[in-house]
């Protein structure tokens, strides 16, 4: 049996990923470039969301401690947060958005699959529900990639320039630390660093196609997922999302 507390630790990684990158991708509502991707990235963001409530609910459970998945996400500081640096990276244009969420979307999709054969039941089947959503997500992302960077010349920069600036956060979801071991031993989580390969010729394949070249830089910022090397856009993403719960603690609808 795992340990309890690697165990919410695993979950709120999954949980905080996806969590703060739904509200990143929900800030687009209503100032998206053409009514079908606003509508499209509204509904990328509340599948993220529903994710994040099981991912969270069932951390909150192994937690023990009479909080939930609200409490988790809505109380709780920067230093306290585990999702991974990318997601957090502020929105730009249109573009650097759609590098960010393709760039996540390929690793997670990955990753799920994996999860699939987690040990842990509900482990799985989480992740066999949130599969056939990201698998939609992965699709559509590239296909808004090869679209803009094999697009204008305009385009394509802003899609050069924002492959260049997302580049070295990609390093950090396939870091393996001593939980992920631990967890790897139990058969709970996938070895993501088993993942790099796939993804590199996964996504090699489609920015060929956007003719946007890869940075040859191996740099990698990490931290984000241990939760003690979260940047300033976090916390201002922080204090908008939780300002309500904060302001009114403990309101019901």
């Amino acid at each position: 049996m795992a340990d309890q507390t690697d165990l919410f630790e695993a979950l709120c990684r999954l949980g905080d990923t996806t969590l703060v990158l739904g509200h990143r991708v929900g800030e687009w509502c209503g100032h998206g470039p053409a009514l079908e991707e606003d509508i499209a990235l509204a509904n990328v963001s509340l599948d993220l969301i529903g994710q994040t409530q099981l991912w969270l609910s069932y951390a909150a459970e192994v937690e023990g401690k009479g909080r939930t998945a609200d409490d988790l996400a809505m109380l709780r500081d920067a230093w306290d947060f585990r999702n991974l640096l990318l997601v957090e990276r502020p929105n730009e244009d249109f573009g650097h958005t759609m590098m960010r969420q393709f760039l996540f979307d390929h690793f997670y999709k990955l990753q799920l699959a994996q999860l699939q054969d987690s040990s842990d039941h509900k482990i799985a089947a989480i992740s066999a529900k949130a599969l056939k959503e990201v698998s939609y997500h992965a699709d559509r992302s590239a296909s808004v990639v090869v679209s803009l960077g094999d697009g204008t010349e305009e385009s394509h920069h802003r899609m050069q320039s924002a492959l260049d600036a997302l580049w070295p956060y990609v390093g950090e979801m396939f870091s393996v630390d001593d939980l992920d071991e631990r967890m790897v031993a139990q058969g709970i989580i996938p070895n993501v660093a088993d993942l790099r390969a796939a993804y590199d010729r996964d996504i090699s394949a489609i920015l060929s196609r956007a003719t946007l070249s890869i940075p040859e830089s191996s740099f990698a910022h990490t931290g984000g997922k241990i939760g003690f090397r979260h940047s300033e856009h976090l916390g201002h993403l922080l204090a908008q999302m939780q300002w309500l719960q904060r302001a009114y603690p403990g309101a019901q609808w």
